[in-house]
């Protein structure tokens, strides 16, 4: 394919000017009724045929011309233009679009099956590879695209059990980056360029939500029971260790293990815990003394 030309295109302003010189031309050949008379006709069929080689461009537009099925080159000049009449004139869009791919239901790293959609920003960098290299380039970003999503998601899990796995939850940064990466290869042949992609929702599928928001909340769980036996041991650490800083009493093992037991046991409990006092006869004086 060629490079891109836009030296093709010449000043439409211009045309129209010679295409006014000339009509007063041929009308004032045809008036004058004498052997310039018949410089009316070529005058009128010059003017018909430059008519049809004008062509408007706005801001972020661009016109991909071909002659006789050659590709000539790209107008990328806004404002009006003229081209040779006899080239096809095809306009492509290069403002910036973005699009929302459906809900795709699809695994993840850890073959749970999960619901993923993404957003891609994109536009059109080289215009005659969008018109000549794919049939339908915004189609084609739309299926390379969710292609790419599907990739990318068997590639991570959704969320991992081991510490600085990259997940789909918590990797954003990681994940998004690597789908812009991914798109971008997939949708380069069609001379398109991706300003960004990123998830815009992401869930498990409904047939195994249930089951894994109760993984959730156990684990959730068994994180709070950890945290709370962590700090029950460290206090009652300190508590030991102020007994006998202070000049408690000295415990003999059978007594401090005792403690420590019932230390852990009100500090772990989910329940308050009610005290009780001993009554019985050995803490108590004889009636005799």
């Amino acid at each position: 394919m060629k490079a891109e030309n836009t030296s093709l295109a010449m000043d439409g302003f211009t045309i129209m000017a010679a295409i006014v010189i000339a009509g007063f031309l041929g009308a004032a050949a045809f008036i004058s009724a004498g052997v310039y008379s018949l410089l009316a006709v070529p005058m009128l069929i010059f003017i018909l045929i430059a008519l049809k080689g004008f062509i408007s461009l706005e801001p972020n537009e661009a016109v991909v011309v071909t002659l006789f099925g050659d590709y000539r080159g790209t107008v990328r000049d806004q404002g009006l233009r003229w081209v040779f009449p006899l080239c096809k004139t095809q306009k492509v869009s290069l403002r910036t679009r973005n699009f929302e791919t459906e809900r795709l239901k699809v695994n993840d790293g850890a073959g749970n099956p999960v619901e993923i959609g993404g957003i891609v920003v994109w536009r059109v960098s080289n215009p005659a590879k969008a018109i000549f290299a794919v049939d339908s380039y915004t189609d084609f970003v739309t299926t390379q695209s969710e292609a790419a999503l599907r990739s990318i998601t068997a590639r991570y899990p959704y969320e991992a059990d081991g510490k600085g796995a990259t997940t789909l939850r918590d990797g954003r940064d990681i994940v998004d980056a690597a789908l812009a990466e991914e798109v971008t290869a997939r949708v380069a042949q069609a001379g398109v360029e991706v300003i960004e992609a990123r998830l815009s929702h992401l869930a498990y599928a409904s047939e195994i939500a249930a089951a894994m928001l109760q993984r959730q909340q156990a684990d959730a769980v068994v994180a709070a029971r950890a945290r709370i036996v962590d700090g029950a041991v460290g206090i009652v650490t300190d508590a030991l260790d102020q007994l006998r800083d202070s000049g408690g009493p000295n415990l003999d093992p059978a007594t401090r293990s005792q403690l420590v037991s019932n230390l852990l046991v009100v500090l772990c409990s989910d329940r308050a815990v009610q005290p009780t006092v001993d009554l019985s006869g050995s803490n108590r004086k004889g009636s005799g003394d």
